[in-house]
């Protein structure tokens, strides 16, 4: 029996669309070969090396006696007529199945490699021809490689289109062009590569890269598939019309096409590369023509947002896309160009866009109303309005607008210098705490939006944080101003009792603190927690403060354990007080007992201990903390005095690590 192969599809050079349908008008692809073509026996490997070493005298007499032969019914003759007759009939049948006539069946797929097979059988036996005869074999075998060569890369080139409508007639083409590239491979690795067979090595590789290349470029070219955007430039039609192609058959060549080849021809990369630099030199003839502004924007999110983002991370084609370093589509230099020519018509549109959205803002401020609430919190539109409209000029990068707003860099148009203008001029309006909370709160929108759209390594981010949490504070230390200027005096008593009534002294900083407390609830939840937690540093660090005035100094050990255990009672109300409403600073919790406990201890050793746990817990503090502190133990020694401070100076005069405590702590 000799298969062959089923002919092209019809239509190939198409539009996809017909092409499709049309292969599956295709005939029965079960159809054998032998409706159509005689049949003999296939030549076998053991028939070729046998005539290779027979002599010509051998071969002559071996024509007269040969039996088999084709004849035209498709059985094999028993006398009379030559291999060589044979084999000329052979070629005829290769050439009948190879040319599909109009009115002939299609042909039986799963047959192109049986004919590569079968010409490279024939290539071989091209060793025991005479002069003569080879030259007419070789033109015979050459022009049914010819025909063959035509087919198979004429249905590789639509690889794309048939491998979901023809899976199977895809495969027989790849393997019809695997045989010839292992066969070239055996060709060249002969150590004395046989004369004849001048047509070896036939590189069909490299014909293989070729016809992808032209495939990828009729398939880019080919504009009119995709349909038309409302709104879109010629440019912006052609970059969406590439992008889609691009993704589209990329997707068909991971999950259909690369699995029919073997791992040497790397068929993702090698799509993946001719697709980029496709796509690249005609966004680079794109990027230097004349483009309006629209389409420059649109080329510039193509190269940083769309083409990364959109392709080469899709669930999908990611894997391999990651393999081949296709780099950016277009040169950097370029790229810079094109940002600076949109910077220049854009920024003036973004400048004045957010400068009346801050104005409106400012005159919001001056006509003293309370702000709306959102849920229980002061709310301002600002920050939602800035983001839209700027996201409707949206530059290439996304903290460029947002800098351009919050920066005090680009007056007049600074919402930190505008705040601050506020916060100096305006303490009398009767609105004015709830005006500086709903900017407090609006910094979170700001604040929300710079930490997911813009990168870690991009600059403006550094800038507009920093600057966001310049203006969260300063709104912070105006709303805590007046509270902690009303807790000064009672924190005075301390010292001035003696730490008497200590208990009652600490329910008055309580109870203060809550009726402030409740004004800050207003603000966001970080927020809030945040004003908590600076309210409880607050507290902790003037009660040290008072600890380290000089102005208690007790002998008798009696008297010192009454006031370790006062602190130690404060200390407990103040924690409890801080966590009930929201305090999340459990670092400061052990400061102050850790300081009662040193009060309590009399054995220098165990005091010794103390300092180190509270070194450790606390690395900011100093040796002139430390002394300060240690004069309420007026029965240490001069010696163990000196003894319990050179351990400290020793073991914590590192770097401050973590939030300050001490630090802030001045000692007179």
């Amino acid at each position: 029996m000799l298969p062959f192969l089923q002919s092209g599809p019809i239509g190939i050079r198409k539009e996809s669309k017909d092409c499709i349908e049309e292969n599956r008008q295709l005939g029965n692809p079960s159809t054998s070969v032998a409706e159509q073509v005689p049949v003999c026996p296939e030549p076998s490997e053991d028939w070729s090396k046998d005539q290779v070493k027979k002599s010509e005298k051998q071969e002559a007499a071996c024509r007269h006696s040969r039996t088999s032969s084709i004849t035209s019914n498709g059985s094999c003759a028993s006398a009379g007529e030559s291999p060589e007759k044979g084999k000329k009939g052979l070629i005829g049948i290769l050439k009948s199945a190879l040319k599909k006539k109009k009115d002939s069946k299609p042909l039986s797929e799963n047959k192109f490699p049986d004919a590569a097979q079968h010409l490279i059988v024939l290539e071989k036996s091209l060793s025991i021809k005479s002069e003569e005869e080879l030259k007419t074999s070789q033109q015979d075998i050459e022009s049914v490689y010819e025909i063959l060569k035509s087919k198979v890369f004429d249905i590789l080139k639509d690889s794309v289109l048939l491998a979901a409508a023809k899976p199977d007639l895809l495969q027989q083409a790849v393997d019809a062009l695997k045989e010839q590239e292992k066969e070239d491979q055996n060709h060249l690795s002969e150590s004395l590569p046989d004369q004849n067979m001048q047509s070896r090595p036939r590189k069909w590789k490299e014909v293989w890269m070729a016809t992808v290349k032209e495939s990828v470029e009729t398939r880019m070219k080919d504009t009119c598939r995709t349909p038309t955007t409302e709104n879109l430039s010629t440019a912006g039609q052609n970059l969406l019309h590439m992008g889609r192609t691009m993704k589209e058959d990329l997707t068909v060549v991971v999950q259909l096409i690369k699995q029919l080849y073997p791992p040497e021809f790397n068929v993702c990369s090698t799509y993946a590369e001719l697709y980029h630099n496709y796509f690249a030199s005609q966004l680079k003839k794109t990027a230097e023509s004349q483009l309006e502004d629209k389409d420059i924007y649109l080329l510039l999110s193509w190269v940083h947002n769309i083409y990364p983002n959109d392709i080469r991370k899709d669930r999908v084609l990611a894997k391999e896309l990651e393999k081949v370093k296709l780099g950016s589509l277009l040169p950097s230099s370029l790229i810079k160009e094109l940002e600076k020519k949109y910077l220049g018509s854009e920024e003036a549109t973004v400048k004045n866009c957010l400068s009346r959205c801050l104005e409106t803002e400012i005159q919001r401020w001056k006509k003293d109303q309370e702000p709306e609430k959102l849920d229980g919190h002061f709310h301002s539109e600002l920050a939602i309005l800035a983001i839209q409209l700027a996201a409707g000029k949206r530059t290439w990068s996304p903290g460029t607008e947002l800098l351009i707003l919050v920066s005090s860099s680009n007056p007049p148009f600074s919402y930190k210098d505008a705040f601050e203008d506020f916060k100096e001029k305006n303490k009398k309006q009767r609105f004015y705490k709830p005006i500086l909370i709903a900017n407090i709160n609006n910094c979170r929108n700001f604040r929300d939006y710079a930490e997911k759209n813009i990168a870690e390594k991009d600059d403006d981010k550094v800038s507009i944080l920093s600057t966001l949490s310049d203006i969260e504070n300063s709104g912070f230390d105006v709303l805590l101003q007046q509270l902690f200027a009303q807790l000064k005096p009672i924190y005075k008593k301390f010292t001035e009792n003696k730490w008497d009534s200590s208990d009652e002294i600490m329910n008055e900083i309580i109870k203060t603190t809550r009726k402030y407390i409740s004004d800050f609830q207003t603000l966001n939840d970080p927020f809030y927690k945040a004003i908590i937690e600076k309210i409880h540093v607050h507290l902790v660090k003037e009660y040290i403060v008072r600890l380290l005035k000089r102005r208690v100094s007790l002998k008798s050990p009696a008297q010192q354990q009454n006031l370790a255990q006062n602190i130690s009672k404060n200390a407990a109300a103040l924690e409890a007080f801080c966590t009930n409403h929201g305090s999340q600073a459990t670092w400061l919790n052990s400061a102050l007992p850790k300081l009662a406990e040193i009060i309590r201890l009399q054995d220098s050793g165990a005091i010794k201990i103390e300092v180190a746990t509270l070194a450790t817990a606390y690395p900011d503090i100093r040796k002139r903390h430390l002394e300060a502190f240690l004069y309420i133990k007026a029965n240490l020694t001069r010696g163990e005095l000196k003894s319990i401070l050179s351990y400290l100076a020793d073991g914590a005069v590192s770097t401050p690590s973590g939030a300050p405590l001490f630090s802030n702590i001045n000692v007179s």
